[in-house]
């Protein structure tokens, strides 16, 4: 265990996180840049004295369970967590199962993409963060969190006008690359229930999968083309480029079009539409 490391590093992380990245009031009095320590305490469900002596370098090794409450109360990213780990001499063992808190530099990057479609899947392939685009294609606000899972759409629902990016992108291709993820998937997450009753329920469900998944091939994703039949602007193909967020188990599925092409064109205007229905809404 290296406690002047450890202190350093939760001092680090601890001044680095507002109140309100974590759910409290900022009040006019505070003095310190980011968290007190003893809402860092309050968190991770430690008491203070304990916390306060470990950022002095004086504490216990932590056990896993304090490790994982400080984790979660200083909003650690899967490679912050690891690093953590070795710093308190216990290296990490496996997540507890893929994470659904999408980074806020990565929304604000959807909301600055105007004319591209973007969400963000969780290691599961459930969309879990869409930007104003994705949204006029298909809104996904509605839907419960099972409906928003594009395996269950593509293997166990039958094909929607309603829900068009839910529907197999190039079919054959999708099939393959999401048993392959799902894959690697669940050896990651292996004592999850929530990834192991999905894996469950599309074996139970769909022949195609089942036969994919006994292929136990891992392969990265290649690159997949959407088409949309959209009610205002019609049928636009799409090109989905996969890009993994770094530390999350994430991944942004941008969907593009070639620059200058009447799909480009297309995407504008329905850019700017849907602006304007949100204006005349709001």
């Amino acid at each position: 265990m290296d406690r002047q490391e450890l202190a350093g590093f939760l001092r680090g992380r601890r001044e680095h996180i507002s109140p309100a990245d974590v759910g409290l009031p900022t009040g006019p009095r505070r003095r310190t840049p980011g968290l007190r320590r003893e809402e860092v305490a309050q968190l991770a469900f430690i008491s203070t004295e304990y916390y306060t002596r470990l950022e002095q370098a004086r504490g216990p090794r932590p056990s896993r369970e304090v490790l994982a409450g400080l984790a979660r109360a200083l909003r650690l990213s899967d490679a912050e967590r690891d690093h953590l780990h070795h710093l308190a001499g216990a290296p990490p063992g496996p997540p507890a199962g893929p994470s659904r808190e999408v980074p806020r530099n990565i929304l604000d990057l959807l909301r600055q993409l105007p004319h591209t479609a973007a969400i963000v899947l969780s290691a599961t392939y459930e969309v879990i963060a869409w930007n104003d685009l994705a949204a006029l294609l298909e809104d996904f606000s509605p839907l419960p969190r099972r409906e928003r899972n594009l395996l269950r759409r593509a293997y166990l629902a039958p094909p929607s006008r309603e829900r068009p990016l839910y529907d197999p992108f190039d079919a054959e291709a999708f099939a393959c690359a999401a048993a392959r993820r799902l894959r690697a998937t669940a050896a990651r997450y292996p004592d999850d229930r929530e990834v192991a009753t999905l894996v469950e329920d599309l074996l139970a469900g769909s022949a195609e999968f089942a036969r994919l998944w006994a292929a136990h091939d891992v392969r990265p994703e290649p690159a997949l083309l959407k088409t949309v039949d959209h009610p205002l602007i019609g049928p636009i193909t799409l090109t989905c480029t996969f890009l993994d967020i770094a530390g999350r188990d994430q991944q942004i599925v941008l969907f593009t079009v070639d620059p200058g092409s009447p799909e480009q064109e297309a995407l504008r205007l329905l850019s700017v539409v849907g602006t304007q229905r949100m204006d005349v809404s709001g």
